[in-house]
């Protein structure tokens, strides 16, 4: 059994939005004053440095994501202030993804070139339809002809990896209208899509008010003809939601998905990092209020406090957990797991998957295929009952 860590990736979390979408349950608030931009790139990095610190980390970053809210309010001035600080704490290589979400608009969408210009080499674009009536009832600040004018200039400025987001089972959508904007989004030729269903998170405008949605069978049969059509134009589908040509899945996610450590940095950003397996396996969380995170993370408070607040913003991940834990995470994608991966991710034995994984092949809701371990299509669309076993 080996005891080398996992690949280490950083989230970076920027928490502002023009304004707060009525579905979203991410930690993002509106602006209400100007951008404390440079106070928050500065917090950040003093953030990162006491992890770096904290967790005595010297391995590569395998990718960086920034998101939020909507990282590209911030100006390419405060963006490249960030990168300059993170390539000065930590060791980058030159195939680092560095990813940065996007909203689509006019007021943001002529930085691209500017962020292209930093270093940033992925964007994700947060199109969610090409309906402006779908749009509306989305409380979306654009419309589908400045979602257009993103993704050109997006592609003008040289990204030739950047993602679109789209949404399903919206409000009164029909199957054609989810299938006019699958097509939309393929003439378009994206590397990489986003694809998945709305629901109603606790902690939101919809849910206090919930809008009326399609009914199950027609999100169903939207769905899968959605994904007939993205298979037939060549997006393998690799993950729950997640479609890709070939050679563009996305490294960051993937990361999470496999079990792999994160730094977490910003209002609310949670982490992982394994200091030795499997015994010392530590979740962060980061102060959720910008308020609290900006004060928090001061340049002036002593090394005595910054390690206390540290200390009260982790938790181990108790050793009887991994499986649950590793499982639930590669389970969302569709090559599932290796056994070796297990031991080397978790650092236990694999005596420690069984009775549930056995249980699981028996019943039908996993596949065996040489090493591999991966969801059967009845699986797939009943991953809870599969996990339950493994609690």
């Amino acid at each position: 059994m080996t005891t080398a860590l996992p690949p280490l990736s950083l989230y970076i979390h920027i928490p502002w939005c023009i304004q707060k979408c009525p579905y979203c349950d991410f930690n993002s608030h509106a602006v209400k004053d100007s951008l404390p931009e440079m106070r928050y790139v500065q917090a950040l990095l003093t953030d990162l440095q006491r992890d770096i610190e904290f967790f005595a980390i010297d391995r590569p970053i395998q990718s960086i994501f920034i998101g939020g809210g909507t990282p590209s309010l911030f100006s390419p001035e405060a963006i490249d202030a960030l990168l300059i600080g993170v390539r000065q704490l930590l060791c980058l290589k030159n195939t680092t993804e560095i990813t940065l979400e996007a909203n689509p608009g006019t007021f943001e969408s002529h930085k691209f070139a500017e962020f292209r210009a930093l270093g940033i080499n992925r964007l994700s674009i947060g199109i969610q339809s090409f309906n402006d009536k779908h749009l509306k009832k989305l409380g979306r600040i654009h419309d589908a002809k400045q979602a257009f004018i993103a993704v050109d200039m997006a592609q003008q400025a040289g990204f030739e990896n950047f993602n679109l987001d789209l949404m399903f089972g919206l409000p009164e959508q029909t199957v054609d209208e989810s299938l006019a904007d699958i097509k939309t989004a393929i003439a378009l030729n994206p590397p990489h899509l986003s694809f998945y269903q709305l629901t109603l998170e606790p902690n939101t405008y919809f849910h206090r008010y919930p809008p009326k949605l399609p009914e199950d069978e027609l999100i169903f049969t939207a769905q899968q003809s959605c994904q007939k059509l993205l298979a037939e134009h060549d997006y393998l589908q690799y993950e729950v939601s997640a479609y890709s040509k070939r050679g563009a899945r996305c490294q960051h996610n993937l990361n999470y998905w496999q079990f792999g450590d994160y730094i977490g940095i910003g209002a609310g950003a949670h982490g992982k990092i394994s200091r030795s397996l499997p015994d010392n396996i530590v979740r962060t969380m980061k102060p959720k209020s910008p308020q609290t995170y900006l004060s928090s993370y001061n340049h002036g408070e002593t090394v005595a406090k910054a390690s206390t607040l540290l200390t009260d913003t982790q938790s181990f991940i108790p050793k009887k957990e991994l499986p649950i834990e590793f499982v639930m995470n590669h389970l969302r994608l569709k090559q599932g797991f290796s056994l070796s991966g297990y031991q080397k991710a978790t650092g236990l034995s694999i005596d420690t998957l069984e009775p549930a994984l056995s249980n699981a092949i028996a019943e039908g809701l996993l596949i065996q295929e040489e090493q591999f371990y991966f969801c059967s299509e009845t699986g797939w669309n009943f991953l809870d009952v599969i996990l339950q076993k493994f609690i």
